[in-house]
Order: structure tokens, then sequence, then C-alpha cells
């Protein structure tokens, strides 16, 4: 796509009814919330559009992560309005696993998401001898809250001792630190380990589809809507944008986070991602 093929938000926006947002890189960065969003929300809200975060940030509850919204300054993101890739692990534990042990990697705020009746909800670290013939399942939430080492050996040799669903509740293999740093975040730990113990794990958030169709099926509860009046906005080529474009809505790549401007021509050609849209951000002029 040449480089010239650049929009401003402002230009595509109004041709939605619901707009789908990735959140890091498009609302907020590494310094913050990106400058100007908080006039999309208010365009969105006197225009009477839907929104939605779409997110694989597992890291916390719907309403905490919310809440970082609304301590940033922009009250415009409820916790209704949040659909985290951790809300379809909630519910494959919900329907997958009645009792036993839960084990995860994360940081306790991320362990919201595997809470359920009957089962016990523990920290790989709390992972012993005495108990590890009772743990029926292993999520990985979040790339903090473990220790690098002791853990992630820990974790290997309980699924070569366990055959048990293994759940990943972020696919993300990186995000931004800063301008010129990334780092790695828990998707790619959760590949390595897979190879390590040869085993498939179970996926869940973008570029999947189940990501979409939770969405999806969350804006139909209360209004009605086909796929050609959605648009997801991301700036990662093959996590937002492969996943909206699988899912059969138009996409917008923004290079306010992971992809930029300088090198967003040669992404798109080595790819063969192609999104519907290039725009600088998602703020729109307004």
């Amino acid at each position: 796509m040449p480089m010239n093929s650049i929009h401003s938000f402002s230009e595509i926006v109004g041709k939605y009814k619901v707009i789908f947002f990735d959140a890091f890189g498009v609302l907020k960065n590494y310094k913050g919330l990106v400058p100007g969003i908080d006039r999309t929300f208010q365009y969105l809200h006197d225009k009477k559009k839907e929104y939605y975060i779409v997110t694989n940030d597992a890291s916390r509850s719907p309403t905490q992560l919310a809440e970082k919204y609304h301590q940033a300054g922009l009250h415009a993101i409820s916790k209704d309005r949040i659909v985290s890739s951790g809300m379809l692990a909630k519910e494959y534990i919900n329907l997958k696993v009645k009792s036993g042990i839960v084990a995860y990697l994360g940081t306790p705020d991320s362990a919201h998401y595997i809470e359920g009746e009957g089962i016990e909800v523990l920290p790989v670290s709390q992972i012993n001898t005495h108990n590890v013939d009772d743990v029926n399942a292993l999520v990985f939430l979040d790339d903090e809250g473990f220790d690098w080492n002791s853990d992630l050996n820990k974790t290997v040799n309980l699924l070569r001792k366990r055959t048990i669903p293994t759940i990943v509740a972020n696919t993300d293999d990186a995000y931004p630190l800063n301008l010129g740093e990334i780092c790695i975040a828990v998707g790619s730990v959760a590949t390595m380990i897979e190879n390590i113990v040869g085993k498939k794990f179970i996926r869940f958030g973008k570029p999947d589809s189940q990501m979409f169709i939770f969405a999806y099926e969350r804006v139909r509860r209360h209004m009605h809507v086909t796929k050609d009046q959605i648009l997801m906005v991301g700036d990662t080529l093959n996590t937002d944008i492969m996943g909206g474009n699988k899912f059969g809505l138009d996409t917008a790549l923004v290079l306010s986070g992971n992809t930029l401007p300088t090198d967003v021509e040669s992404r798109i050609n080595s790819s063969g991602i192609l999104p519907t849209y290039i725009c600088p951000s998602a703020v729109v002029d307004y």
C-alpha cells in the first residue's frame, strides 16, 4: 500500500456504526493516553456511535482496566465496553474445569479471569510435589508476577508430568516499552514452552476469530449491526489487522504504536497483511 494512501481518522470513522479499538498503541502508549484521544470518544458520544475496546490484555479485570483509563482522565470507557482475551479464557475454564487446581503465570490481578466455583487458583510458584497431581489446567495470563527462571522451569516440568489443558490468554508476542525498545510478552513465553514440551496450547486473543465473535455477539445483544458497519482499529498487523480481516471487518492500521511510519510499507509488503486504511492515529480532529 503506497504511503500516499494514509488517511486521517476523521475521514473514515463516520462511515461506521461501531468501532472496535485495540488498547495499547491505539488509545495509550508507554507515556500514557495518546494525546487527543479524548476527542475521539467525545465525537463517538455526540454521533451516537458504539465502541468497544478489544484487547489481548489479560493482566487485569475489565473493572481494573477501565479504572486505569479513568485515572488517566478518560472516563468514556466503562468495564462493559472492554472485551479482553482473558474473558474467553475464563469462559473456557468455567466450562471445562470443574475441580482441582488451576495454576497460572501472571499477577494476582490477572488471576481474576480464572477464578471459579469448585476450583483453587494458584500461581505456578505454589505448585509442589504435594499438590501437582491436583493441577487440572495451566493458564498463561501475563508476563509479570512470576520468576522467569524458577517458575518457567517449574512450568516446563509440570507440563511434562501432567497432561492438562494449557491456555494462553494473551497471544501478543511483544509490546513497546518506549519509542525504541520492546518487551517480551507472555505469548512469546507460551510459544517457547510449547516448543519445549511438544504440546499444543489453547490460545485466546487476536488474531483468532473467537475474540471478534465474542465482541460481535456483545454488540448485537442491543443493536442490529452487520460486519460491514464495524471498523477494527489497531497498531499491529499480525494481530489487530489480520484478525479483523479474517473476521470480515474493515480495518484501520494506526501508526501510534507497534507499527511506525518509517517501516509500515515494508511490514505490509513482507507480511502481505493489508489494512483497509492507514491512519497516523485514532485521534479525531473534532
